[in-house]
């Protein structure tokens, strides 16, 4: 009988998707926070939908990111 060990390439990849949720948690509210601040300027509509956009993202790609290492540590052979 094999023991199951951790594929580390899936492993890096999930690691990987965590890094840029990671810069994608602080890019998006950031943006937010810069698109309310700036109500007046003409920007302040697509700077919200971007911001908006980027905040999504980062929720997608934390659960994404963390599926990908769960998978990397419970994968089964087929």
């Amino acid at each position: 009988m094999e023991t199951k060990r951790t594929n580390k390439t899936i492993l890096v990849k999930g690691i990987r998707t965590m890094g840029i949720s990671l810069l994608c948690m602080f890019l998006g509210p950031t943006l937010l926070y810069i698109a309310f601040s700036n109500q007046e300027k003409p920007l302040y509509i697509p700077i919200l939908i971007v911001a908006i956009l980027i905040c999504i993202l980062a929720i997608f790609l934390v659960f994404k990111g963390l599926k990908t290492i769960m998978d990397s540590m419970f994968y089964k052979k087929n």
